[in-house]
């Protein structure tokens, strides 16, 4: 005869972590990355990731800006429930605007790259800023054309060598330097492999009144190597004996760094190495001329700066402010309220 037994107690399963909106993390991923292997726009994407699933920020109350370039098509792999919309090449921060003016609720995220904002979209990028569109305005930035097989673009160093471009003998547009002048009210930047770093940006970014520039160094994996000591293919083309014409881009892993202090000196995939440098902590990003200071100071000693560079607490105005838009999004507004009739403009035309 046989015996009972009781059957065997399994652990309960770990409680999935949610925020207040009783969302785990997962919910705020997008497609699948279609990126190099390794490529920093990735990394900042999952910090985009974190920073939102922490914040609690509402996806449907989120629409997410971009033009063209690789930096573009990273909006596809975040916070897949948001808004989106895709725009022509430096045209974006226009098409941000517009979206912000019909409808003040939402959260405006608007990624764009080097190319994107500091060549075609130099003039759009300068004129938001000095609007003030309430937007967090990320530029991922890797001083190449890495869409169209490794330009240079407006940010790359002066006598930088590309495989393909030659030597670069113009100096880099500071995106930080364009934004300040402009009249920024929030001004970063930071570098893709250093998460605790850009999250807290992005934590201040989006808690900011007005438009919060962000640039952050986003190394391309592909392209922005060259020949000498910097970013160098020569051991790979002296030893190299080619039987065809082939294209392959290797799996790397992601940069990643801990927490530092002063300065540290970061290697690349390609064996070229950037220095990092962050601020003092007694730095004040208050003071507009400071910065501009520090950022020529650390241009001059070829060192990159990270941390927020400045920011304006004197409540200036955002762009819902200068033009009056009213508490009710425009997009909600009925159409008596948005075409008030013949009478309403007659009387206007009689107050001129």
């Amino acid at each position: 005869m046989g015996t009972m037994t009781e059957a065997p107690v399994r652990p309960a399963a770990a409680a999935v972590k949610v925020n207040s909106l009783g969302l785990d993390r997962s919910a705020y991923k997008g497609a699948p990355s279609t990126l190099c292997k390794g490529c920093g726009h990735d990394t900042i994407s999952q910090r985009i990731m974190n920073v939102a699933w922490e914040l609690s920020l509402d996806q449907t109350q989120i629409i997410k800006m971009s033009g063209i370039g690789c930096s573009s098509k990273s909006p596809t792999y975040f916070l897949g429930w948001s808004h989106a919309f895709n725009g022509v090449h430096g045209r974006m921060p226009a098409l941000a605007t517009g979206a912000a003016i019909a409808n003040r609720n939402l959260t405006v995220i608007g990624i764009s790259g080097d190319g994107d904002t500091a060549s075609i979209g130099t003039g759009q990028f300068k004129h938001a800023v000095r609007r003030n569109v309430p937007m967090v305005y990320i530029v991922e930035n890797n001083g190449v054309y890495g869409l169209t097989k490794g330009q240079f673009s407006a940010t790359a160093d002066l006598g930088q060598r590309l495989k393909y471009a030659g030597v670069n003998n113009l100096p880099p547009l500071d995106i930080c330097l364009e934004a300040l002048a402009a009249n920024a009210t929030f001004v970063a930047r930071s570098f893709a492999g250093d998460p605790r770093q850009v999250e807290t940006l992005l934590k201040a970014a989006f808690h900011h009144r007005g438009i919060a520039v962000l640039d952050i160094i986003s190394p391309c994996v592909t392209f922005n190597n060259h020949d000498d000591s910097s970013k160098s293919y020569a051991w790979g083309k002296q030893k190299e004996t080619a039987l065809n014409e082939l294209n392959f881009i290797p799996h790397y892993e992601e940069i990643s760094i801990g927490y530092y202090e002063g300065e540290m000196e970061v290697a690349m995939h390609d064996g070229s190495r950037i220095v990092l440098k962050k601020l003092d902590p007694d730095y004040d990003p208050t003071d507009k001329m400071n910065a501009f200071h520090t950022l020529e100071e650390a241009r001059q000693n070829q060192q990159f700066i990270t941390g927020l560079i400045y920011i304006n607490q004197q409540e200036r105005p955002d762009l819902h402010e200068l033009l009056h838009i009213p508490d009710t999004p425009l997009v909600y507004l009925t159409e008596d309220k948005l075409r008030p009739g013949p009478a309403a403009l007659e009387d206007v035309m009689a107050k001129l």
